[in-house]
């Protein structure tokens, strides 16, 4: 059974930068796709990006257009790490960010979905207000 930690949200001001960290324990993870979900008051949850290690040594990538370069995933030699930069954040990214894992295609449908991932964390709360 997977278990997902996240950490790292906190209260910040418009414009500033945060890194959450999700740790990954109690399954080899490696080759599964790791996302991060979001989720606003009284909103569903919500795509932000989602990364998986392919089999040429390279990270496949992927990202919510809300993101737009501001967000950069990215996870650890080991594998068992997956982070979140974001940068210039906005009060609109407030909510609660999710790490999920599971296996599945790059490029599908599926990995924006929530309902596909069967693993979650707990969640760590960001909010962006002045």
């Amino acid at each position: 059974q997977v278990q997902l930690v996240e950490t790292g949200g906190r209260l910040v001001q418009p414009g500033a930068s945060l890194k959450l960290s999700c740790e990954a324990s109690g399954g080899t993870t490696s080759t599964y796709m790791m996302a991060w979900f979001r989720q606003a008051p009284g909103k569903e949850r919500e795509f932000v990006s989602a990364i998986q290690w392919n089999a040429d040594q390279t990270y496949w990538r992927s990202y919510a257009e809300f993101t737009k370069a501001r967000f950069a995933i990215s996870r650890d030699n080991a594998k068992t790490s997956v982070f979140l930069q974001m940068n210039s954040l906005k009060p609109e990214d407030t909510g609660v960010y999710y790490c999920a894992a599971g296996m599945l295609t790059r490029g599908s449908d599926a990995v924006k979905k929530a309902a596909e991932y069967p693993y979650w964390g707990q969640g760590t709360q960001v909010t962006v207000s002045a």
